[in-house]
């Protein structure tokens, strides 16, 4: 279940619960690297986010300082001058976002990188609606990637996904097993395509937008 809300972030950050995830949309520059980052944080820690000392894992996936509440997992993705950041109690979130833009290689990367199945339902796609499914397909993959905390190197052929308009649903994921994940698309925009994974039960999402500046 997915509730969009305008409420402020350290009002949300106070109450936090744990069958939730916490997702942020917001304007994102490369030169702020990753302050923004930290400053949500911060809200959810209750400090400052100058404070918020952030380590990278094997993969590059950040993750709090030992001296911080490691109850607290969070992930991140930015593309397009936006960004998304998803933070959930006892849970490692992965979230993917990517600007909807026209993919002429489209097919020939999923012939590549995909999955026979997902290809072949890209393939019958007319053009205009390939782009956008495309990006579905990748948008969700990189999160399951993300949430696993490995990179694209783990290979995108590894596990698969579907799309229907109802939702993205996780097919297969090598080493694993898929009923204990959990896969959303994100309502973002229609200029915007995102998806949300995690490893266990079911939660409500949250969403949120955060102003210029916080």
């Amino acid at each position: 279940m997915i509730a969009t809300h305008a409420l402020t972030l350290a009002k949300l950050a106070e109450h936090l619960l744990d069958d939730e995830i916490h997702v942020w949309r917001l304007d994102y520059q490369p030169q702020q690297r990753r302050e923004p980052l930290r400053a949500v944080l911060g809200a959810y820690l209750g400090i400052d986010g100058d404070r918020v000392v952030l380590t990278d894992g094997e993969h590059g996936r950040p993750a709090l300082a030992n001296a911080h509440d490691q109850s607290l997992g969070f992930n991140w993705s930015h593309s397009g001058g936006h960004a998304l950041i998803a933070i959930g109690r006892r849970i490692a979130p992965g979230i993917d976002l990517e600007r909807l833009r026209v993919r002429p290689r489209a097919l020939e990367i999923a012939k590549r990188y995909f999955t026979d199945d997902e290809t072949s339902a890209l393939a019958v796609l007319p053009m205009s609606a390939r782009h956008a499914a495309f990006l579905e397909l990748w948008t969700a993959k990189e999160a399951v990637l993300k949430a696993l905390g490995r990179g694209l190197a783990f290979g995108l052929d590894r596990l698969s996904v579907t799309s229907t308009i109802d939702r993205l649903s996780l097919q297969r994921l090598e080493g694993d097993d898929i009923q204990a994940w959990q896969l959303q698309r994100l309502p973002v925009d229609a200029t915007l395509v995102a998806a949300l994974a995690w490893r266990g039960e079911a939660r409500r999402i949250q969403l949120g937008t955060l102003a210029s500046g916080g």
